[in-house]
């Protein structure tokens, strides 16, 4: 009998693209636009008020406050500035966990935000000091042999390590940039081996064909990839079937 895996299943919603009622059936944990790339209160009490209904576990997705390129720039801002603008995204988000008697599960940060605290240590104590500053233990979304999961682990913070269902990766674990051709998987069954290589061999295949180490309990796909609904619907029947649970 196969030994049973477990995986957690995201996605980062509340971003305007409306298919949140579909993604829920599939997630065990989200992670909600909170103000700096999109969302806003209407966004987010919608948002919350399903993850509660489908019992998905409910995470902060903060990011650079830069709306116009939906947060996939880096912007120049002083730690000052950005915690407090991290902070203020995520106490908007609790206040409407504390309206809709939910809680706050994770810290998952957004796009160019997320990119630059993988490797610098300013960026990332930035969102550690934040995630440090609220009164619950909130664990961290990040990726496996990041700045800033090595940084949470010394902060005694839980870390989940993330790996993304329908990206490319380059040798170095970075991201294959989206202006590239082939830095998104569209095609189910490529995303299903993708995943089963990344859970059960904890390798991924690099754009360059490279095989590289990787480690992973979350799971993400993009709530704004073309065909999101599809993909997680094929993933959540196919893990199962290759004796993967998502919880």
């Amino acid at each position: 009998m196969n030994n049973v895996i477990s995986i957690d299943l995201n996605a980062d919603v509340g971003e305007g693209i409306g298919n949140e009622s579909d993604l829920m059936t599939y997630l065990s944990s989200c992670n909600i636009a909170c103000g700096g790339h999109a969302g806003d209160l209407k966004t987010m009490t919608t948002v919350v008020k399903l993850a509660k209904l489908n019992n998905v576990k409910i995470g902060a997705h903060p990011s650079f406050p830069d709306k116009l390129n939906f947060g996939r720039d880096v912007m120049e801002l002083s730690d000052a500035d950005l915690y407090l603008s991290i902070k203020q995204q995520v106490s908007t988000l609790q206040n409407v966990l504390v309206s809709e008697n939910a809680q706050l599960h994770h810290i998952k940060p957004h796009g160019a935000l997320y990119n630059l605290a993988a490797k610098d240590k300013k960026t990332a104590r930035v969102i550690i000091e934040v995630i440090k500053s609220i009164a619950d233990p909130i664990k961290l979304y990040a990726p496996f042999n990041s700045v800033i999961a090595k940084i949470a682990k010394e902060e005694h913070i839980e870390v989940k390590y993330e790996a993304f269902a329908d990206r490319n990766y380059n040798k170095d674990l970075s991201l294959v940039s989206r202006k590239n051709t082939g830095a998104v998987l569209h095609e189910k069954e490529a995303v299903l081996h993708h995943v089963l290589s990344m859970v059960k061999h904890q390798k991924v295949k690099s754009l360059s064909g490279v095989e590289v180490v990787i480690k992973a309990s979350t799971i993400c796909v993009h709530g704004d990839t073309q065909n999101a609904f599809e993909i997680l619907k094929y993933l959540s029947h196919n893990l199962k079937v290759n004796s993967i649970q998502i919880q």
